[in-house]
């Protein structure tokens, strides 16, 4: 197979311009300009950029025990469309992936049914109650890339600290969702004027960045590294600022919606609105943006999180957490960061691809290097387009974004040497 006329970004390699990639098998073989080798299949990518697949960090495929609202290929159907040819798959699945004979049944439904990459990320703690730490050994020998207790933070200090230190004896990388619950406690929108208009209990920031700050003192104290998840309030982005300057082996994650909407959106009673971290003031915006300009923040990832109707079509105060976002991820990103004359493309790829496969350790992905994985993503940079309740391909609808006009498309997406979407049709 050749990509011919594409405007290539590949970070990795300090590489930008038009060339041709040779693939043969699963591996990218050349790239180079007018490759004169005959493909059996020509993409021609003219006026359109190839990057490396976009790799998310942070997806909820909700399978096993929850199909009815998302499944793994469902999921991963929607992040082939949004350009994602690779996602991890968080742990808060029924019942939780908190055992090694569990990420071998998740991986086997992954062999069968994933048209994308798919990493599992197994739980910090049995049940993710936070009290008992899982078998790490165990976990990553049958295939767990990271551990993480998303959806529930580790509320116990001491346990904390004994997960990052069993982290680093066997060498895998934890995902820290911080959120002290104490502070947080039965909040629903973040604390402020919206909150008080709305008549709705708030969660003030202090949840959030307190215990970002006490995660960065545990890493810091065992001399490992540990990766925050959704960051979403100028505080935490000021503290991990600090935290990357003294030279604390910290990387972190945002999601776009913490660059697209602030606090307003929830002033309908919009469920779709409600997400844990809460949207927050447009000051957080443009700290997240500035984050993720000056390498503060490393990566951007969707927090893909699918519910189903009677989840969300409820009052606000007993309305699930979290809303869709593979297939938006994209486009929010060069709308806000890029036409936002924030960041320019090789960063934005930086950010969805080469960086989230360096704190993975995929060193096959995230790059257009001979012999690399061939899992590519061809983008229509100026295509306008309208998000619709029935274009989406996940199985749940909940997303603040039905109805805008977006600009920005995956329209090809290889993955494995394999095609996996030409011209917009997944195949």
């Amino acid at each position: 197979m050749i990509i011919k006329n594409g405007y290539i970004i590949d970070p990795l390699n300090k590489r930008e311009g038009v060339f041709d990639i040779l693939i043969s098998g699963s591996k990218i073989k050349k790239v180079a300009k007018n490759i004169q080798e005959k493909g059996e299949e020509i993409i021609d990518a003219k006026n359109k950029i190839v990057a490396p697949g976009l790799i998310d960090m942070h997806v909820h495929l909700r399978e096993p025990g929850r199909e009815d609202i998302e499944t793994v290929a469902r999921g991963t159907r929607a992040a082939i469309s949004g350009g994602i040819t690779s996602v991890c798959s968080m742990p808060n699945t029924l019942p939780p992936i908190d055992d090694a004979k569990i990420v071998k049944h998740l991986n086997n439904i992954i062999k069968k049914e994933a048209l994308a990459n798919v990493f599992v990320v197994g739980a910090i703690t049995s049940g993710r109650s936070g009290r008992k730490l899982v078998d790490m050994a165990n976990m990553k020998k049958e295939g767990a890339i990271a551990l993480s207790d998303d959806g529930s933070s580790v509320q116990d200090e001491h346990v904390m600290f004994e997960a990052v230190k069993k982290a680093k004896e066997n060498d895998i990388l934890l995902i820290s969702h911080c959120e002290n619950k104490n502070i947080s406690k039965n909040g629903v929108v973040n604390e402020g004027m919206i909150a008080t208009k709305l008549g709705l209990r708030g969660i003030p920031k202090r949840a959030e960045y307190e215990f970002i700050e006490r995660d960065i003192n545990l890493a810091k104290k065992a001399k490992t590294k540990i990766h925050i998840a959704h960051v979403s309030c100028k505080e935490s982005v000021n503290i991990i600022r600090k935290a990357k300057k003294d030279g604390i082996n910290i990387t972190t994650e945002s999601a776009p919606h913490y660059f697209s909407l602030d606090e307003s959106a929830c002033v309908t009673y919009d469920t779709r609105t409600k997400m844990n971290p809460p949207l927050r003031s447009v000051e957080d915006i443009e700290a997240i943006k500035e984050g993720l300009k000056d390498g503060t923040l490393d990566a951007i990832a969707s927090d893909h999180a699918p519910h189903g109707k009677h989840e969300k079509e409820i009052e606000f105060d007993f309305a699930a957490f979290g809303i869709i976002g593979l297939e938006t991820s994209l486009s929010l990103a060069i709308m806000n960061l890029i036409d936002g004359k924030k960041i320019p493309w090789k960063k934005l790829i930086e950010l969805m691809s080469t960086n989230p496969a360096g704190i993975l350790g995929l060193k096959q992905k995230g790059n257009l290097s001979e012999e690399s994985d061939a899992d590519i993503v061809i983008i229509d940079p100026e295509k306008k387009w309208t998000y619709t309740k029935d274009s989406i391909l996940s199985k749940s609808k909940n997303s603040p974004f039905i109805g805008w006009t977006l600009k920005g498309l995956a329209t090809d997406a290889v993955v494995g040497g394999k095609i996996v979407m030409k011209n917009r049709k997944i195949i």
